[in-house]
């Protein structure tokens, strides 16, 4: 950082699948989360809709079908861990719109030496789900879990955003407007 104090701008957007949160510093997208608001950590909060708009334009596009890749830049500032950050960094730039890889595979392509077992934990953790595509990670047998959504419906909302890319079928109840009752 150049010695300025940094703060964090935080804004919401209403998508089919909840609300989704999101905070961005001066570098960049700190965070996406569900609800009315992610963890800013201690950062001061800002109202700044210019910082907030390329993030939330591109999330807009992504839920309608139209956009298949971010763009917004990414202060990687917030991942907790240097292991974690490489893990994450090598998932987004390795695994992209309709594709996805295993536990296993991720592990192995981030060339950390993190055993397959614990990549399950960072994408649990990571601070910036959806454009760092941790839904796109699943297990060798099976979807595996996602710490996204609210209420307890991660698992829905994974197959959902995986439905949405191709990566898998829809179902009959699947609906492009969002999850369904």
């Amino acid at each position: 950082m150049d010695g300025v104090s940094d703060d964090v701008a935080v804004g919401g957007l209403d998508t089919p699948v909840g609300r989704i949160s999101v905070a961005v510093t001066r570098d960049g997208l700190a965070a996406v989360g569900w609800g009315r608001r992610p963890a800013s950590g201690r950062l001061p909060v800002v109202d700044d809709a210019e910082r907030l708009a390329l993030v939330l334009g591109q999330l807009t596009e992504y839920f309608a079908g139209r956009r298949q890749d971010f763009d917004v830049p990414i202060d990687w500032r917030y991942v907790p861990g240097s292991a974690s950050a490489v893990v994450l960094r090598t998932l987004h730039e390795t695994v992209g719109y309709g594709s996805s890889v295993t536990y296993g595979q991720l592990a192995d392509r981030s060339g950390t030496g993190i055993p397959a077992r614990a990549i399950g934990g960072i994408m649990g953790a990571n601070p910036i789900p959806i454009v760092v595509p941790c839904h796109r990670v699943l297990a060798s047998d099976g979807l595996g879990g996602y710490s996204g959504g609210s209420g307890g419906n991660g698992l829905e909302v994974k197959r959902w955003l995986l439905t949405l890319e191709g990566v898998l079928p829809p179902t009959f109840d699947w609906s492009p407007a969002g999850l369904t009752a």
